[in-house]
This record gives C-alpha cells, sequence and structure tokens, in this order.
C-alpha cells in the first residue's frame, strides 16, 4: 500500500491506515488527541503511540470531569509515572486543559461543536502531492490556536492545533496517492463525461 512516508513502522502504520484523518466528534477522544498532540510538542509521535495506553490509565481514560479534579497528590503520582512523558508543564496544562474543556461544553453545548466550528463542521479535502507541501499551520489552526489560549489552555499553538486537526479528520492531510486520501473522501479529479 502506497501509504503517506511518514508511515513506516508500527505503531505508525496502523495508526496511519485506521485513525489518523478518520473525522472524530466523540468529546472524550477529542480531548485525549489535544492532549496527545500537547504531550508530543519536542518529541515524535511514534513516542507517544507507544505511551498512549499508559496515558489513558495514568489519566482516568481521559475523562475531563475527573482530571479537572486533579490536585498535588495526582500530580506527583504523574512525574513519578514512567509509561507517560513526565513534564510537569504538560501534566499542569492537562489539568488546565480539563477544566476549560468543561466551560467550553458548557456554552458550546459539546467540545466537538467548538472545535468543527473552526472547519466549518466539515473537514478540509487538500490536495498534497508530497509531504513537504503539508503546512505546519494555516488560518484555521492559528484562529483555533488563538481562541483556546485566550480562553486559557496550554501547549495549543497553532504547529500542535494543525496536527490535531489532521488527527481528527478536520483536514484531510493524506497524500493524494495514499488510499486513504479517498477512503476519506477526497476525490481524484477525472474527466467530466455525460
Amino acid at each position: 500500500m502506497p501509504r503517506c512516508p511518514w508511515a513506516t513502522t508500527e505503531p505508525a502504520i496502523t495508526y496511519h491506515d485506521q485513525e489518523w484523518g478518520v473525522p472524530v466528534h466523540d468529546d472524550r477522544v477529542l480531548f485525549e488527541f489535544l492532549i496527545l498532540e500537547g504531550a508530543q510538542a519536542g518529541l515524535s509521535w511514534n513516542t507517544i503511540l507507544k505511551k498512549r495506553a499508559n496515558y489513558r490509565k495514568a489519566f482516568d481514560g481521559f475523562r475531563p470531569e475527573k482530571i479537572a479534579r486533579y490536585g498535588n497528590r495526582d500530580v506527583q503520582r504523574l512525574l513519578a509515572d514512567e509509561g507517560i512523558v513526565r513534564n510537569r508543564l504538560k501534566i499542569a496544562a492537562t489539568i488546565t486543559n480539563a477544566s476549560g474543556f468543561l466551560l467550553l461544553r458548557q456554552e458550546f453545548g459539546t467540545f466537538d461543536a467548538y472545535l468543527w466550528s473552526f472547519v466549518g463542521g466539515k473537514p478540509i479535502q487538500n490536495r498534497w502531492r508530497t509531504m513537504t507541501a503539508v503546512p505546519a499551520r494555516t488560518a484555521e489552526s492559528d484562529a483555533m490556536s488563538q481562541d483556546l489560549l485566550r480562553r486559557g489552555f496550554k501547549f495549543v499553538g497553532s504547529t500542535i492545533c494543525y496536527a490535531f486537526m489532521q488527527a481528527t479528520g478536520m483536514v484531510n492531510d493524506h497524500l493524494v496517492t495514499c488510499p486513504r486520501y479517498g477512503e476519506l473522501g477526497g476525490a481524484h479529479r477525472r474527466r467530466q463525461t455525460r
């Protein structure tokens, strides 16, 4: 299968083939991806994928209601957990972002409705032929980042937000040569016939 060239080893291959770019509308899963993308800052995504099961266990299944109530004892427990990235700022950001998630859900009804508003409620279908053409950020990720930062979220810079948008299917950034591109709604240009 001519996959996108970044998916060459496990767990990236399975992630590419089954998850990356698939539209996500489940609030808890969206929260998980936002936290994991922030945790990835400065590291490889494969590192995070390998620790994902540990993250789910350490952070109570990424349930924001529970994480928002974490105190100092939880922070100390997480700092001692070798199964996750033990970075005090990233751990604190997860707790802060859980509280922000709860406020956003109150305001918009769902975290999903808020996040998908940045792409007009449906995936942006890009047409990239090479990985070098894929941007690290866009006007949409800039807007998402600025609004999340204004609301007190942490580790949500525009590049992190764009990676999040790619992961959760808000944009289809599979290369046009990748079978997943068409499977996820990307249309290959064809001559029109009557």
